[in-house]
């Protein structure tokens, strides 16, 4: 934790509960506990599992100008947002290359809030916030416990009414167990899920309550690594461990495309005006790779690093793996050539392991997002 600036309020429960809050975003993270993380994982596609985010940037910005700076930011319509939307947006660079991705919630007619990853979307808009009618507050008060799995509306529809109705990527102002909070129906498993944004000092209370009466349910504690599993069976990408920030290109500069990155998605239709747009419709079709997934023989869990080979040749590298005991398959993350990025194409994987594998679509779990997006 030697590059640690943030504190959660729930670091003494991740503490009792094994973790050595190893660094992420600034802020100490319980990436692992002494529970298994297979447990972990299981809970969440099966029951619910209660994790904490907060080492996420929340970041609002208020003002007659909010509105348009994220236009120009962020590659969504953000006019088309309302209170209680939300959307899923990347940031790009003047080179059209992808810096951060970010949930973008608005919570007021000149009022946002910005949830940012890793990447330096925050720097980025901060700098452009200069000379506007726009305030900026990184906000390390407000926590994010995540509620993720098929029981999360079971249990949230207990105490909160009307939760049941609340749609995918939007959010309510409300209260739990008695303390203010916003609820917001995102996540970043590939479930139905929930954020609870709540004061840092109802943060502890909170947590314990959701576990205590959840129990029931099945509710446990979750790591942090467990994402890791979940997003590679969902198709989540992680900034930076997919991009060429780790995987760097012998002979150019870090950066990859929305193109290569299967992230093209979050461009609104018909928007054509934003930070990078004009490199961004101009790189497309000349992609250097593709992210794909990877279908593994055998029980063990490919490694990030491990190199993907087609005869003599090395086609990808492996960025995230594992096998799930659900499924029982091990599956994986690659960046590949573009001529292996299409389904079924038989590779080897060298690196920590030496097995055979298949190129396979993406995700590998609930391709038509029917879960996340169920309604009732």
């Amino acid at each position: 934790m030697t590059h640690s600036w943030r504190i959660s309020a729930l670091a003494e429960r991740h503490r009792a509960l094994g973790s050595n809050l190893e660094d992420w975003n600034g802020m100490g993270t319980a990436w692992t506990y002494d529970s298994d993380l297979a447990d972990h994982h299981q809970a969440i596609r099966t029951r619910a599992g209660l994790m904490d985010v907060s080492g996420l940037k929340k970041v609002h910005y208020v003002g007659p100008h909010a509105e348009s700076l994220l236009q120009w930011a962020t590659t969504r319509d953000i006019a088309k947002l309302y209170p209680g939307k939300s959307v899923y947006a990347s940031m790009l660079d003047e080179d059209g290359k992808f810096v951060d991705d970010c949930i973008v919630y608005r919570t007021g007619p000149n009022a946002f809030m910005v949830v940012h990853g890793a990447g330096s979307g925050h720097e980025m808009l901060v700098r452009s916030s200069q000379g506007r009618q726009v305030a900026v507050l990184f906000d390390d008060d407000l926590h994010d416990l995540s509620l993720q799995g098929p029981l999360a509306v079971d249990f949230l529809a207990e105490h909160v009414p009307g939760i049941r109705q609340l749609p995918y990527f939007h959010h309510l102002q409300t209260r739990l167990f008695d303390r203010p909070v916003m609820i917001s129906r995102t996540g970043y498993t590939g479930e139905r899920g929930y954020e609870i944004f709540c004061k840092a000092a109802d943060a502890p209370a909170l947590w314990d309550t959701i576990l205590e009466q959840g129990a029931g349910l099945g509710i446990i504690p979750c790591a942090f690594t467990a994402l890791d599993w979940l997003r590679v069976e969902s198709s989540l990408m992680f900034f930076p461990y997919d991009n060429s920030q780790m995987y760097p290109f012998a002979d150019q500069k870090a950066g990859d495309t929305l193109w290569e990155m299967g992230l093209d998605f979050t461009v609104s239709p018909d928007k054509r005006e934003f930070r990078g747009a004009d490199e961004h419709f101009r790189l497309r079709g000349q992609e250097r790779f593709k992210i794909t997934g990877v279908l593994l023989e055998g029980v063990r869990p490919a490694e990030a690093g491990d190199t993907l080979w087609q005869g003599n040749q090395q086609v990808g590298v492996i960025t995230c793996g594992m096998y799930s005991r659900l499924s029982k398959r091990s599956m994986a993350i690659a960046r590949m050539s573009v001529a292996c990025a299409n389904p079924g194409i038989a590779l080897q994987v060298r690196g920590s392991q030496e097995s055979a594998a298949l190129t396979h679509a993406l995700p590998f779990d609930d391709p038509e997002k029917t879960k996340r997006t169920a309604k009732g």
